[in-house]
């Protein structure tokens, strides 16, 4: 009899521990206590930029009240341009984005629905090197004397005697639109061979990786995609103006490429307060919502 008590005791812990041991909901509300922000079913279409897709999946775990695993399976985007586009065409409800080009602006122009729009939180604009490019570090001038032709050997900045190979992403690309607004500032740079403006974000890091195997590519992405979603090895990122990017220096403001990225609606679906829009809206405006974007791993705005 003790025997048996003893087997059904073990038996009795060894459940115990494995349901402990099953993976538990992401609590909701950002962590706080009470019930989630909203159900599943009654979440809003949310779209944005690639380099965000990290940051939407924690927001609705967070607010719904599902595991992260589960919201990185229900979570998807289109890119920058499009994301914009279908948020004034009716296509998105609420938008995790880095800025539209002035093309898409535009178009957003033409189309006239009237977005509500807040930066949430920062990212850089960083530029990448093979690691055997013994170049540190670049002033602003000296990229933007590479990336207008003006310069176009690495032995004019302190470098190899090999000719720059500067790759640039299409117009519409967010990534793009940083460069020529944070770097280029109203100076048009050369017009890229189609073979080094490859399409897509991941694309620009591969054949930086992969071009020639020598030293002589650059490019450019925004921080956190290189460093977080995309690493590629045989690739490190340039100093400029002698400040090298990290979380610390895009905290702190020190790296001299920052831009923000946004919350973005259509201002009527805030009219109602009780909406879903609404509510998520606001809530990742709060705190728990600045929390939960720092759970991601991203700088929130203050």
């Amino acid at each position: 009899m003790r025997k048996f008590l003893v087997v059904l005791l073990l038996l009795l812990c060894a459940m115990g521990l494995a349901a402990c041991n099953e993976q538990k909901p992401a609590e909701p509300n950002g962590g706080q206590t009470g019930e989630a922000l909203l159900k599943l079913e009654e979440y809003p279409r949310v779209d944005g930029s690639t380099a965000n897709l990290p940051m939407m999946a924690q927001i609705m775990a967070d607010s719904v009240g599902i595991t992260l695993a589960e919201a990185e399976q229900l979570t998807s985007c289109r890119k920058t341009a499009d994301a914009w586009l279908a948020l004034a065409e009716g296509d998105a409800d609420l938008l995790l984005v880095y800025e539209a080009a002035e093309m898409t602006k535009q178009q957003l122009a033409e189309i006239g629905t009237e977005l509500t729009i807040e930066p949430i939180g920062r990212d850089a604009l960083v530029f990448i090197v093979n690691e055997d490019n013994p170049v540190q570090s670049l002033t602003q001038e000296q990229l933007i004397g590479i990336y207008s032709g003006e310069i176009t050997n690495w032995s004019e900045v302190g470098g190899d005697d090999l000719p720059i190979v500067p790759f640039q992403r299409p117009d519409e690309s967010g990534s793009q639109s940083l460069f020529v607004k944070l770097l280029m500032q109203g100076r048009q740079p050369m017009e890229a061979p189609t073979e080094f403006r490859p399409a897509e974000m991941g694309g620009l890091i591969e054949q930086l990786a992969s071009y020639n195997n020598s030293a002589d590519a650059l490019g450019y992405s925004v921080f956190y995609y290189a460093s977080y979603m995309y690493q590629q090895p045989g690739l490190r990122f340039l100093a400029v103006d002698g400040v090298l990017p990290s979380d610390e220096s895009i905290a702190d403001g020190s790296y001299p490429l920052l831009n923000e990225y946004y919350l973005a609606v259509r201002s009527a679906d805030l009219v109602d307060e009780q909406s879903p829009v609404s509510k998520l809206y606001r809530w990742i405006l709060s705190d728990d919502g600045k929390q939960s974007i720092r759970q991601a791993g991203y700088i929130p705005l203050d």
